[in-house]
């Protein structure tokens, strides 16, 4: 399967690591990443196959229904970390960094991490995710984290952008190529780029030895992310126009729900024959 376990895993029977991606890179084989935040769903992402689950900020969003990424912390992913490490055996498993934990020192920025990567009982988390710039980077790879860099639209760039627009060309073209070259020389594995114009993006992936990770970025970049929702149909319109569906799961989650609640009514569930009977202690 392109893009799979097939064509990105070195060694059978093991995760996939930071460096069998850059090892896709240089081979020219793109490779797919999703969000995941509960372990039946990571479950199935791992078994057909996607490289790389995403614990997001997103999260703020379709677990938690705050109206922005901004006010999700480190404790309330925790759970759901350990959910998604703990359904998986292949893939690598990215945990966020939520905005506010990546502010102020760097410091600062590597005790959040550590929280992600060694909560108790242990996340499993490979690797981390963030808004913070090169110096809060570079200190997490120095204390041996992988670090995934991102650039472009950031949780508290939205409101100033008016929404997830693409970034203007010209001189912001430039300063977000320049960021991601600080990123990398700060130490990070791979860099998402996040609704960039594509032209950026792609001199980006020219330029880095790293993996890019596109949304919303054009076709040109190493990889490609959504979240999971988003893929299966259950966020509600309208979505970026980045955004394809692959399915229409809030529909069929509807009827379901709609048919459960009929039977009920008409006292057609359960079903005749369904029924078991637990005797009760004496």
């Amino acid at each position: 399967m392109s893009g799979g376990f097939g064509s990105l895993y070195g060694v059978r029977g093991r995760r996939l690591t930071s460096r069998d991606l850059a090892a896709a890179k240089k081979r020219g084989v793109p490779w797919a990443m999703l969000t995941a935040y509960d372990a039946l769903t990571a479950g199935v992402f791992d078994e057909v196959g996607v490289p790389v689950l995403l614990v997001g900020d997103s999260a703020a969003n379709v677990v938690f229904g705050y109206d922005s990424t901004l006010p999700v912390t480190v404790e309330e992913l925790l759970p759901l970390l350990r959910a998604v490490t703990g359904a998986t055996s292949r893939c690598l498993v990215v945990g966020d960094m939520p905005f506010r934990s990546c502010q102020g020192s760097p410091q600062k920025a590597l005790g959040q991490r550590r929280a992600l990567h060694e909560g108790r009982p242990r996340t499993g988390c490979e690797a981390r995710r963030g808004p913070g710039g090169p110096p809060a980077g570079r200190a997490l790879v120095t204390a041996g984290i992988p670090v995934m860099g991102h650039v472009g639209l950031t949780p508290q760039s939205v409101n100033v952008l008016g929404g997830y627009t693409v970034q203007r060309r010209g001189e912001t073209g430039e300063r977000l190529i320049q960021d991601a070259r600080d990123l990398e020389a700060a130490g990070a594995f791979a860099v998402v780029l996040e609704v960039v114009p594509a032209e950026s993006a792609k001199r980006i992936t020219a330029e880095l030895a790293s993996p890019t990770i596109g949304i919303g970025a054009g076709p040109d970049c190493d990889a490609q992310v959504m979240v999971g929702q988003d893929l299966a149909g259950l966020t509600p319109d309208p979505a970026p126009k980045f955004v394809k569906r692959y399915s229409n799961m809030r529909q069929v989650l509807s009827g379901a729900a709609r048919q459960f609640i009929a039977d009920v009514s008409s006292r057609n569930y359960p079903w005749r024959g369904s029924c078991i009977l637990l005797s009760m202690p004496s």
